[in-house]
């Protein structure tokens, strides 16, 4: 069951990663991702927020393995990252690198710190 949920969640996270990149890079004239940036810490803070709050085991699989997983990439990321490179845009694959590794534990902490007003936890 718990196998189904995660694949039930990535079914939702997968589209709704796509859709989330293609809406937010179609604003942006710029080679940088933002589309990935974004889906990315918007996951990383759900998560964190999905995490403190201690959910049931099948709303973990659910949210946390499937849809939140399916909607942060870390191989787009890195591929994007590499792009990058090779078109040699290095400052850009840095920033990348540094932006998603500030924003993705930030919103993370961010998350933890609401689930925990929430709950009366801190």
């Amino acid at each position: 069951m718990t196998i189904l949920l995660a694949a039930l969640g990535a079914a939702i996270g997968a589209p709704l990663r796509y859709l989330t990149d293609r809406f937010v890079q179609q604003r942006h004239d710029s080679a940088f991702p933002w589309g990935t940036h974004a889906a990315n810490a918007t996951a990383c803070l759900l998560l964190g927020l999905a995490g403190g709050l201690a959910l049931p085991d099948w709303a973990t699989a659910l949210l946390g393995t499937g849809v939140l997983g399916a909607l942060s990439t870390y191989s787009t990321f890195g591929y994007e990252t590499f792009a990058l490179l090779r078109e040699r845009e290095r400052f850009l694959a840095f920033a990348n690198v540094a932006a998603s590794l500030a924003a993705g534990l930030g919103a993370l902490l961010i998350g933890l710190a609401v689930a925990a007003s929430l709950t009366g936890g801190g």
